[in-house]
Formats: C-alpha cells, sequence, structure tokens
C-alpha cells in the first residue's frame, strides 16, 4: 500500500480529513488534480462549530485574528433599514466566534497544519480511475502513475470524479438562479462593522466587508443571461447595478481581485459509500450559498469520518462502523438543503405574495432578540447531535450523540487544559480511573484521563466531541464493544 486512505480533493474538507486521520496515526496522501492552491472561493464565512473543528485539528491559530468580525446583517428597502439581524458567539464556550474569513485562507492554514504533520498536497494529479477489490482502491492518474490505498475518499467537490468513478447517483435540481459575486475595493460611506443588503424589484444585492479592506458583492441577477462571461463582463455589470440596486450615489467599485457567477445546486448523494470508496463535503451534498453553511458542513463531514475510518484503518473496529458515518451525517445534510432552499427562496423573492410574505411578515419577526438569537444558534450547527443515530441514545441529558462543550478540565497530575484541547486525534474519559482504565484496554493510546473542575458525570467522548456513553467502567466496556464490534 502506498497509503492507508488516499484523499481526492485539497479544499478544505480533504485537508481536514487529511489532518484528522495524521492525528490519528494514518498514512493519507492527498491528491488535486489543480496545478496550485486556489487564491480566491466563493465561501468566506466560518460559524462557531467550525472553528470548533479547526480547534481540534490544531488549525485554529491566526485566523480569528485575521478574520472580520462583521456579525450584523442590515438590510434596506430603498433607504430604509427594515431589518437588522445581529450574529455573534452563541455563548456555549466555543473556539472563536463566527468569523468572516476567504475559503482560501481556511485551506492555507490547513495547509500548514498538513504539514507539520508530515504531509502535502500533491498539486497537478488528477484522478481517472479508480479499481477496488476486497484489499483496497487502486487508483490511476492522469499521468499514468497509480497510487494504491486501502480506502479512497472524494473530497473533490459537486463535480466528483470520485463519486462518478463509483457509481453514486447525485439527484437533485440545477436551478436558473444566477448570482454575480464580486471581491472589490468600493468607494463608499458603508459601515465595516456589519453586512449590508438591499431587497429590489429586480433582485437582492449584498456587501460584505473582507479583510484587508475589501468588500464581497452578492448579487442575485436574472437579467444577466450571458452563461459565460468573462471577470471583466462581470465587474462592469455589477457596477452599474450597485447605485441602482442600493439607492446610493456615493458609491463606486473601484477595482475588482476576482468575480464569478454561479447557480445554485441542490443536490444529495444516494450513498456516501460503496466499497472501499467514500464521499465528503460537496461531493456528497451541495445547496445555496446563504447561511454559510456549505464549508460548516463539510469539515463536520471529515471530522466524524476520520476517527472511525482510523480505527477500522488500524483493526480497532470493524467496518460497520463506517456505516455509522452516512447514518449520521446524512441526515443533518438533508436539513442543510431544506434550510438553504427556504432561505433563497426568501431573499429572491420578486413575485408580489412573496414580497409581502418576507417584507410585512419575515421581517418583523426577525427583528425579535431572542428569534435573533436563535437563528445564531442555528447556523452555528453547535446544535448538531446524533443521539437519533445508531450510535446515540436516550436518557437524561448530555445523551449519547450529543456534543459536549469545551469543559475546563485538569489532567491526572493536575494541569489545567480543555477538553477539546485533547481530544485532538484521541477520545477521552472525563471521571475516575476505573473508567479510564476500561476505555484504555479497548482503545489504547487513543485516550485521555481528564477530570472536570465542575459537576459532571463519568463520560466518554468522541473524538468529534460527542458523547459516546455515561458511566462506569461496565457501561463503557459494553458501548465499546457493541460501537466497534
Amino acid at each position: 500500500m502506498d497509503a492507508d486512505v488516499l484523499v481526492v480533493g485539497a479544499g478544505p474538507v480533504g485537508l481536514a480529513l487529511a489532518c484528522a486521520l495524521l492525528q490519528h496515526g494514518v498514512s493519507v496522501r492527498v491528491i488535486d488534480r489543480a496545478a496550485a492552491p486556489a487564491t480566491t472561493s466563493r465561501a468566506n464565512f466560518v460559524h462557531a462549530r467550525g472553528s470548533e473543528v479547526l480547534d481540534r485539528l490544531d488549525a485554529l491559530s491566526g485566523l480569528p485574528e485575521e478574520s472580520v468580525r462583521a456579525m450584523t446583517i442590515t438590510t434596506y428597502a430603498g433607504d430604509r433599514a427594515i431589518m437588522r439581524i445581529r450574529f455573534g458567539d452563541p455563548g456555549m464556550k466555543t473556539a472563536a466566534p463566527p468569523m468572516v474569513i476567504s475559503q482560501a485562507r481556511v485551506e492555507a492554514r490547513l495547509r500548514d497544519r498538513l504539514a507539520e504533520l508530515g504531509g502535502a498536497p500533491e498539486w497537478g494529479s488528477a484522478l481517472v480511475a479508480a479499481d477496488q477489490d476486497a484489499d483496497g482502491v487502486t487508483a490511476v492518474l492522469g499521468d499514468g502513475r497509480t497510487v494504491r490505498a486501502r480506502w479512497l475518499v472524494g473530497c473533490d467537490g459537486s463535480g466528483s470524479t470520485v463519486r462518478k468513478l463509483a457509481g453514486i447517483g447525485f439527484p437533485g435540481v440545477k436551478l436558473s438562479e444566477r448570482f454575480l459575486l464580486v471581491d472589490a475595493r468600493l468607494d463608499t460611506a458603508l459601515d465595516r462593522s456589519g453586512t449590508s443588503g438591499w431587497v429590489h424589484q429586480e433582485g437582492m444585492l449584498g456587501a460584505m466587508p473582507m479583510p484587508g479592506g475589501h468588500w464581497r458583492l452578492l448579487a442575485y441577477d436574472p437579467a444577466f443571461q450571458d452563461d459565460k462571461p468573462g471577470e471583466e463582463q462581470i465587474v462592469e455589470r455589477m457596477r452599474r447595478i450597485l447605485p441602482e440596486r442600493t439607492g446610493l450615489r456615493d458609491i463606486r467599485l473601484l477595482d475588482a481581485s476576482w468575480a464569478s457567477l454561479f447557480r445554485v445546486h441542490r443536490r444529495l448523494a444516494d450513498t456516501y459509500r460503496r466499497g472501499r470508496v467514500l464521499l465528503a463535503g460537496d461531493a456528497a451534498h451541495v445547496h445555496a450559498p446563504f447561511g454559510g453553511q456549505g464549508m460548516l458542513t463539510g469539515v463536520g463531514d471529515a471530522e466524524n469520518l476520520a476517527w472511525k475510518l482510523a480505527l477500522v484503518v488500524r483493526g480497532g473496529a470493524g467496518e460497520r462502523l463506517l456505516e455509522t458515518y452516512e447514518a449520521e451525517r446524512r441526515p443533518l445534510a438533508t436539513q442543510v438543503l431544506r434550510g438553504s432552499s427556504a432561505t433563497t427562496k426568501v431573499n429572491i423573492a420578486s413575485g408580489p405574495f412573496g414580497r409581502f410574505l418576507r417584507d410585512r411578515v419575515l421581517v418583523p419577526v426577525l427583528n425579535i432578540a431572542w428569534l435573533q438569537r436563535r437563528v445564531t444558534y442555528t447556523t452555528s450547527q453547535l446544535w448538531v447531535s446524533y443521539r437519533r443515530g445508531p450510535l446515540g441514545g436516550g436518557g437524561r441529558r448530555p445523551r449519547p450523540g450529543d456534543r459536549i462543550p469545551d469543559l475546563d478540565c485538569t489532567r491526572p497530575d493536575g494541569t489545567p487544559t480543555r477538553l477539546h484541547a485533547e481530544l485532538r486525534g484521541r477520545w477521552a474519559v472525563l471521571g475516575d480511573g476505573a473508567a479510564f482504565d476500561a476505555a484504555r484496554r479497548r482503545l489504547g493510546d487513543l485516550v485521555v484521563h481528564l477530570r472536570p473542575t465542575g459537576p459532571a458525570p463519568t463520560m466518554l467522548v468522541r473524538p468529534d466531541a460527542h458523547l459516546a456513553c455515561k458511566g462506569g467502567p461496565a457501561e463503557i466496556t459494553r458501548w465499546l464493544d457493541g460501537a466497534l464490534a
């Protein structure tokens, strides 16, 4: 074998998966058809849950300081502010509040972390064929080289070659909703402490402040009919509609660093696994960008899959454990597709009824403070639980499958620490030594012993910070024997 796992795609999902697998002691190769890393990206928002995943990968450092905290979204109808939504830290002891930062910068930090762990993406390496057998997968690259790995994971986006080679269906729709994206400098008096949006009969337009003094401009523009415009055409179109849609006479687009046109896709893979081939991120699900859920859901896939695949590779669990990956993550993707589709419909409403519903019903409701806090919590994905999945359970909270917050703890020698900082590639037992000994008999050096500083039940916590089980040695042994069989 050239590697235990071959990861196809060096975007945030593939890089996060590779880092997590290396943390677990699994050998990885990462290939990407692109000649070099991307310097621009459509995604530009990291929610609190995404920060937690990056923190557990030890890849968060520097990103909060580099990001913009433009957490207020003000929506205008002409020159009248009709809605102001405040996003912020949901107050659940997270690694960092929501961050406005380019996906390209997140990828750069993940590449740095991958290098620290001894890995590096192989650029200009396109996958053209993949053949499975009982022991592994033989991947053929565009230059004729072959790579032999035990497992192949497609993190190669909505047009995934891995998914197509595996024969996995990707049903859904490609809609006529056309959006323009432009990153540019503006001559404007707009407040950079938040995002501004304008509802307009020709289509919504938004302006989000980005690091470095730039702005991200997004416009729904069904009237722009060129299917394959150049960047200059997109910029000129945005330059013209910017004052028209905002109603501002003193706003000018000075120069652009990037421009793109995209249509919304809504698709979900029939399955996340076929034999020794698995999918994660946009290769498994793709949806509208509203709400900033794409990169967030993808890196969550990567973390969930990594610890399970690592156990299987190392012989610590049977392949049945991999079935829980789809069982836990696909229902979340379904919810994200529904939510982002509904948000898109609200944002682009152009008919009389749609505008009435948005402006007269939803806008007043969304100006309510407690509901805004609920929106922050929902988009953060901190609510995600697997309690209804095959590894979940009932009983008193926290229930098996629930997220465990970043508790203050101490190591056995009394050194203060945080739960999530200790999870990096490992499990944790919070509680007495006998429970830890029971976990160590099955997990070996993959488990650490911690004591919470406050009252808490004895718990076995998974590497992705979800509760495996509560109880003493007998309960932990029983859970591990069942889950890892």
